[in-house]
């Protein structure tokens, strides 16, 4: 029964800790825009290869036959 003395403040602090991290994550925008980089990276396009590039993989292949 005595161990409740100790805990229940343990705790109680711990919580106040738990909140305050949580208030300072929210301030500070960690929890902004979370499908922003989900959907991002499936509407990101390829850039066709340059010309130079093209040339330079035509090139290579023609070689290795």
């Amino acid at each position: 029964m005595d161990i409740l003395y100790l805990l229940i403040p343990l705790s109680l602090v711990f919580v106040a800790f738990i909140a305050v991290v949580f208030l300072w994550a929210v301030r500070s925008g960690q929890f902004e825009d979370m499908e922003g980089p989900a959907h991002r990276i499936l509407l990101d396009d390829d850039l066709p290869p340059s010309s130079e590039e093209s040339t330079q993989t035509k090139k290579t292949s023609d070689n290795a036959h």
